[in-house]
């Protein structure tokens, strides 16, 4: 048997190896498919938005799923609507879309973005904090009427630092795949917890009070940052910016993009986001006895994975025939009561909808 000794493999034409291969016998493979939950963004390819099309204003809001347009110093949106898009690159069947209604300049402090929180358990295996930190690798595909300079940012909550990255959207109205790589934070950990652990923001307006100069070094700030070249989408009533397919990897290498089910990606949704949709009285869940009480009703909801942290309820859509009102009595990660008052036990409560959220 004879042995073939070498450090790597690359293709003649390539900078890098496709195999390194190490002193203690173990091998890194450059590998661009085929592998499964390596991507750190849930609902990439944007297939799931429960709450529909949202309407924006001066408040931070989440849009489809796991997605957040953020408004900072109260920017107002004036209207711009995010929305779940048909309009999508080879290979997607949805994006996120921002559709300016209104003209708007950022003032002192302001500014407007698309952001994912990534829950901080979810990335320890980047290492931080430690001296083999890892890189990771951000790809995505972005298209818009208004070409220009752009500015990606990745905030680290824990430790208030960030990096910041320009990218260009050069050719109007056509999809644009865009890659970036991320260098490892020796210095901060990650928390191993439920909280946040990576912000990552695609500015669409900076004012500049914000304005810094990109690094690739984890720099100090909690603030949103973007650099003096970023574009004002916000500046006509006709502008419009899409999203599609990100993905957020270990390592210096963009893979392509891991398609997850519907189903799948549903699931992750729900850790962050719940929603009972109202159906007429076609779908009423009935609520029962309080603790045998005549005079109030109780219903239980067990949701369908378990849930960051105890949710807060809103948007509670129910009928009651004693015209009470409908209240959380408890929440935890797995379920939450509903309660109901009433005034005889004659008297009935049903619950049609409602929206339960535990987001970063």
């Amino acid at each position: 048997m004879s042995t073939l000794k070498v450090d790597g493999i690359r293709s003649n034409s390539a900078s890098s190896d496709a195999i390194t291969l190490a002193s203690n016998g173990t091998c890194t493979a450059n590998i661009t498919n085929n592998l499964s939950n390596r991507n750190f963004i849930i609902n990439g390819a944007f297939q799931i938005s429960q709450r529909g099309n949202v309407t924006m204003g001066s408040s931070s809001a989440y849009t489809l799923d796991r997605w957040r347009a953020a408004c900072g110093s109260s920017f107002n949106w004036d209207s711009a609507v995010v929305s779940q898009s048909t309009t999508s690159p080879d290979g997607f069947s949805n994006s996120l879309k921002v559709d300016i209604a209104n003209t708007e300049t950022p003032t002192a402090g302001q500014n407007a973005l698309i952001q994912q929180k990534i829950e901080a358990q979810n990335l320890q295996s980047l290492a931080f904090g430690t001296s083999s930190a890892k890189q990771c690798t951000l790809s995505f595909h972005v298209r818009s009427n208004k070409t220009g300079t752009y500015c990606v940012q990745i905030t680290q909550p824990d430790a208030s630092k960030y990096v910041l990255f320009e990218y260009s959207i050069s050719s109007a109205d056509t999809w644009e795949k865009k890659t970036i790589t991320i260098s490892g934070n020796t210095a901060d950990v990650i928390a191993n917890d439920n909280g946040g652990g990576f912000e990552v923001d695609w500015h669409l307006a900076c004012h500049s009070d914000d304005h810094v100069a990109a690094t690739t070094s984890w720099a100090s700030s909690g603030a949103f940052k973007a650099t003096s070249n970023q574009v004002n989408l916000f500046d006509n009533a006709s502008n419009e910016w899409y999203l599609a397919g990100v993905q957020l990897e270990l390592g210096s290498v963009a893979t392509d993009f891991e398609h997850r089910s519907v189903g799948q990606e549903l699931a992750l949704c729900q850790r962050y986001f719940y929603k009972i949709v109202p159906d007429g009285t076609n779908k009423v869940r009935w609520f029962t006895l309080l603790n045998n009480n005549e005079h109030y009703r109780k219903l239980n909801i067990d949701f369908p994975t378990i849930m960051r942290t105890s949710c807060t309820v809103s948007n509670i859509s129910f009928i009651n025939s004693a015209n009470q009102s409908c209240t959380a009595q408890f929440s935890c990660e797995d379920h939450v009561t509903l309660q109901s008052a009433v005034n005889t036990n004659q008297a009935y409560a049903g619950l049609y909808g409602a929206d339960f959220s535990a987001e970063l």
